[in-house]
């Protein structure tokens, strides 16, 4: 029929869906404002202006970015994903050598031991977006309540994309708790360009900051990238952190690629065996684009094998909708590669919202 959507093109349905796709993308999109975040000295992994991975690759184009969004590959996902676990209500402090160990979502964690509570990456924003109305949005609530948050006396930032950095929950922390704020190198600028009050306190690769009460945050080196904006991609750095005097030590990797396993063994040979690792098993599909950034389940589990540690958490996965595969398809996949390594289940869990792990050290 002359004027059908037959012959004009995809139908609104097919628009529709890859609109959506293209507003999925906003956090890799970024917003459009950009610029210096970091000035200082050339370094092996600072050219100047930009930081890269030493030896590794760097994040795709926007070319291959639109090529990913628009072929239509994604597995369906829910508009709830409901944890079947309760929310939690943390105590006060964890006082000793115990970690207690609280999941919120996404790649937020509380941990609370040797009397802190410290957060990763904490989001409790309803989108991962620069903008309110568009973007990922939430599956399910955050597994703590912010108003059953216990004082916070560090947070931890792996690095700057909207679902690791939510300058509205820093805002909140900083306001109601004035916490330790520590961040790669440039996302000082980040944070108080939202909030000129907040203090940041900035740190590369190999740095080792103080939380107190015997316990040090050591960034350490992942691969990955990082950007908010069109015109500041690795303009600030990105890194995970080995939490030192924490129980019997605990790795939070922010996200990483594989890497060949550089990443772990790094760990691995710098800090020794450690109780807990949390490491990312999420946002993977497909692997053409995501196998630099992200791990898959199989990756993670041989990154686990690799550090040597004893317990893991899987996070990134079931909250936010970001990649291709279906909402549950990382916990499937993270079963059947401890299933293919000979791994014990119980010793590496997909987190979901509300979780809570207490670790008793070895010591």
């Amino acid at each position: 029929m002359p004027g059908s959507n037959e012959e004009c093109g995809a139908p609104p349905r097919l628009r529709r869906r890859q609109l959506g796709a293209l507003l999925a993308a906003l956090p890799w999109l970024g917003g459009c404002t950009g610029g210096v975040l970091h000035a200082g000295p050339v370094s092996d992994h600072f050219d100047g202006q930009r930081f890269f991975n030493p030896g590794g690759a760097g994040p795709r184009n926007l070319l291959q970015l639109a090529r990913w969004r628009l072929g239509g590959q994604r597995e369906d996902w829910p508009d709830a994903y409901p944890s079947p676990f309760q929310p939690d209500r943390p105590p006060p402090r964890v006082a000793g050598r115990a970690v207690r160990v609280s999941f919120v979502g996404h790649a937020s964690f509380l941990l609370q031991g040797a009397g802190l509570n410290i957060l990763t990456d904490p989001v409790w924003s309803e989108r991962a977006s620069p903008f309110s109305f568009a973007g990922p949005r939430r599956a399910n609530p955050p597994g703590i309540a912010f108003d059953d948050l216990p004082p916070i006396d560090a947070v931890l930032v792996s690095h700057g994309h909207y679902d690791h950095l939510d300058v509205e929950t820093l805002a909140r922390l900083w306001h109601r708790d004035r916490p330790l704020i520590v961040a790669p190198l440039g996302h000082d600028a980040t944070i108080r360009g939202h909030d000129a009050s907040i203090a940041v306190t900035p740190a590369d690769w190999r740095d080792t900051v103080p939380l107190g009460q015997g316990v040090e945050a050591v960034l350490e080196q992942v691969h990955h990238w990082t950007a908010r904006g069109i015109g500041d991609r690795n303009r600030a750095l990105w890194c995970g952190f080995v939490l030192r005097g924490l129980g019997d030590g605990v790795f939070f990797a922010g996200d990483t690629g594989f890497d060949e396993g550089r990443p772990f063994r790094r760990v691995a040979e710098r800090h020794g065996p450690l109780g807990l690792a949390l490491l990312p098993i999420g946002a993977y599909e497909p692997r053409w684009f995501m196998e630099p950034q992200h791990m898959n389940p199989a990756e993670a589990v041989e990154g686990f094998r690799l550090l040597g540690a004893r317990r893991a958490l899987g996070y990134h996965w079931g909250t936010f909708r970001l990649t291709d595969e279906g909402v549950a398809r990382p916990a499937e996949d993270l079963t059947a590669a401890l299933a293919a390594s000979g791994l014990e289940p119980g010793c590496f869990l997909a987190a979901r919202p509300g979780q809570v792990l207490d670790i008793a050290t070895q010591a």
